[in-house]
Parts: C-alpha cells; structure tokens; sequence
C-alpha cells in the first residue's frame, strides 16, 4: 500500500497535470510528480500508477488546500470523459496558464523572447466545438451503442448523453444517435462519426464498414428530417466522403467582417472554433498591416481561410499549399467570392522548400504563415538562407499562426537567430476552452 505523501502542487504541464516535486531525505528537492486533477497552490495526497527514475505519475486522492483557481467542472463527465482536461480551472486562469507554456516554449527552445506580449484572444467557453470525431461503439454491458470522446487515458469510448463544449443541438443528439446506430443492421460496423457544423447546415459523416440496407436508409432520412442534419457515407479513407441525404445542402462558414462565404465538406480542415476563427483572421490581418501595393504570400493556405480576407487588401496573394485537391477548392472558393483575379495558388511541398524555391516565387512584402502541428521548419530554415542569398526578397512582416507551442518556438529561433528577424509580438489563442491545446500567434518584423 503506497504511504499517503502530502505534496504541493507549483505548476501545470502541458497536459494540465499538476507538478510537484517530492522532499529527499537530506531536505532536497527530488524527483518531479505529475498529478492528475491537481492545481497549482494546491496541497494534495497522491497515487501513483507509474514510477520512472526521475518522474511518477499519479491521480489525486485527495485535496487538502484548495486553489483560489478551482471551479466545479460544468461537465458531468468531466472525470470520465477526455475531451477535456482543464473543466475544474476557472477559464482566465486556464488562458493565463497557456499562454505561459508559449512564454517557456519561445525562450527555452528557441531562445528567444517576444518584446510585446498580445492580449489573449478569447471566444466562446462552452458550446465552441463545431468539428469533432465522435467514436462509435457497441458495448452491450453498458446498454447497446455508445457515441463520444474517448475515455481519459483510454481507447473506450465514455458513457455520455451530453457534451457541454460541442453546440447544444448536437449534445441534445448524442442519446438519440445512440438509439439510431444501435437499430441499424450495420451497429457494430460503425467506427466513428465526423462532425461539421456549418452556419445553417449541421453535417454526419458515418464511417461505414459494411453496406447499408434499405431499412438503414429509411431510418438515416428519417433521423435527417428530424433532427435537421445531412448525412454524409464514408466507406474508406475521407476522401470517399460523399453527401447522403439530403442532396440540396451545403455547408459554409463566414468572415463577415470581409464578406467571404467559405464554402466547405466535412472532412476539411476548418477551424474547430467558428467564433475564434473570425476573431483569429480579423487580428492576423491587422498584424499583418497590409497595404494596398503588397503581394502577400499565405503558406499553408488550405481552402483560402486566410488568402482570401487578404485579397480584400492586398495588391495579390499567392496561397500554397501541399494539396492540389485543396489549392483547385480555395481557387473555387476565391471565384465564388469575386476574389479570383488578385488571388493565385500554388501546389508545393512546405516541408521541403528551399532558398531557390522561394527566389522562384518572387518578392513577397508580407508573409502569413499558418501550419500544422509538424510546424514550418522548412520554410523558416529557406528565408534564413535568403537573408545570405538574397536578403532583397525577405518580406518586411510575418505573422505566424501556430497550433503547437514548441514547433512555433523552434521556428521563432530560427527566423531570429539566422533569419535577421525580431519578434515582435506573441500571445495566445483561446481556441479549445478546457483543453490543454495551445494556440498562439507571433509577429517578425525584419531587422
């Protein structure tokens, strides 16, 4: 039976688990102890269900000082459920906390330091998640199907009828999905369903293993009729994704402080956080600061999120991106919007670009750069080498736009320290309330 320690919790981690460190018994400060559901300020008793030399990681079992910080979680699966991780830490402290995991990411792996630090941009707490992954699963010992996020730590799906951070309309469907799947032939061939919600269209898209029958049809239309939902099939890979039922539906989301109508399917990425996500572009492009004359350059544009808010300034916009299936929908996208003729994309590889690759494309006045988690290594290392090359097609401002806190401040070091770049400026975005998720935002001006 382990000895109940009393430990004082200092900080969070990055997956907003308590930290504290055990007392050695000459008085020292020992090994480091990650505890679950543990807050900074705390004082708390542990278990620990994995030991290593240097660390454990343990679950609280009980709290005996309480943090000024602590909220009830409003999610009464919160314990159980993974979709989230930071319910029971008042909301500004939950940002505050993020924004100084970006802090310690931009000055111990890129060693850098911002000389303004941004005000956080905030959107809404409770009801924000308009893309998700629900998994599907039969499990006859808790009553039939089950529809959620995974369990903490797990690969089971947890037993939940609500879900307060996905839009009320769609918590309000998990029971009855439920109930749907679970009279469907195909009830244990169903893995998962992808979620989109759109301004006026809220998209399934039902990973099926096995052929539907009729009945299955008749009773997916019918849920779509009620419910007021479009049924998307998806046998493979999602690039098999296609609309079911109905037909006469398609789903967009709008920046209407630009007056772009983005049109979308299920299985792009788009923004999790509708709300954030206009927020987000309004505050790049003003950071941006683009002037009528610029050519601008959006990497990683995907369907044009970015490219096309920029077209409505700029003198052109190039946007590249790895996809020609992409690269053709934003030049769609950009025709739909009136945009086409100061908009152009590129198909290249980010993740493998050269100095040469980017003499080849031109000067450029400002740069937004906005990839995934894998960050822009490549690109920041080419802009590096043009300084020593051709330091004439530097663009004057970047703004990155970073989903991964580490790969930003690796790419800060590089624009910095080889670039000839100054950063400028750095906060974070709110864009996954009670999640552990760090977004952020970062301004290089050239030297």
């Amino acid at each position: 039976m382990q000895e109940d320690i009393i430990l004082d919790i200092k900080s969070l981690d990055m997956d907003a688990r308590g930290v504290g460190h055990l007392t050695n018994e000459d008085g020292s400060q020992g090994k480091v102890v990650f505890v679950e559901g543990a807050l900074p300020g705390e004082r708390v008793s542990f278990y620990t269900f994995k030991k290593k030399k240097n660390w454990e990681m343990a679950r609280m079992t009980a709290l005996h000082h309480e943090s000024a910080m602590r909220v009830q979680p409003k999610c009464v699966h919160f314990d159980n459920c993974g979709g989230c991780s930071m319910q029971h830490l008042e909301p500004s402290a939950q940002v505050a906390i993020k924004q100084r995991v970006l802090e310690d990411n931009l000055q111990h792996i890129g060693k850098v330091r911002p000389l303004n630090i941004m005000r956080p941009m905030y959107g809404p707490t409770w009801g924000y998640r308009y893309r998700a992954r629900l998994s599907v699963r039969h499990v006859p010992k808790k009553g039939g199907v089950l529809v959620g996020f995974h369990e903490k730590k797990s690969v089971y799906v947890a037993d939940m009828d609500s879900c307060e951070i996905l839009p009320p309309h769609v918590s309000a469907m998990l029971l009855p999905l439920r109930a749907l799947l679970a009279s469907l032939s195909v009830y244990d061939k169903v893995p998962q369903i992808e979620l989109a919600v759109g301004e006026d269209v809220t998209a399934l898209v039902l990973r099926i293993m096995a052929p539907l029958t009729a009945d299955d049809e008749v009773q997916l239309k019918a849920f779509a009729d009620v419910h007021n939902v479009q049924w998307w099939l998806q046998v493979k890979g999602p690039e098999t994704a296609a609309p079911f039922y109905p037909l006469d539906r398609q789903l967009h989301y709008l920046l209407p402080e630009f007056g772009v109508r983005m049109p979308f399917k299920p299985v792009d990425f788009t923004q999790v956080n509708h709300h954030i996500n206009r927020v987000l572009v309004g505050k790049a492009l003003r950071l941006l600061d683009v002037q009528p004359d610029d050519r601008v350059a959006d990497l990683f544009c995907g369907l044009g999120n970015f490219t096309l808010p920029l077209a409505t300034q700029a003198r052109e916009v190039v946007g590249i991106e790895g996809s020609t299936t992409l690269t053709e929908r934003a030049l769609v996208n950009a025709k739909a919007n009136g945009l086409s003729a100061k908009t152009s994309f590129s198909t290249r590889n980010l993740f493998d670009v050269s100095a040469a690759d980017l003499v080849a494309l031109g000067k450029f006045d400002r740069m937004l750069i906005d990839p995934p988690r894998d960050g822009a290594a490549a690109v920041c290392t080419a802009l590096a080498e043009l300084k020593l090359s051709h330091p004439e097609l530097l663009p004057k401002r970047i703004v990155y736009v970073s989903c991964g806190p580490s790969t930003l401040a690796r790419d800060a070091g590089i624009l910095v320290n080889g670039g000839g770049y100054v950063l400028s400026k750095a906060g974070v975005v709110n864009m996954f309330p009670h999640t552990s998720h760090v977004e952020s935002m970062a301004v290089f001006d050239l030297a």
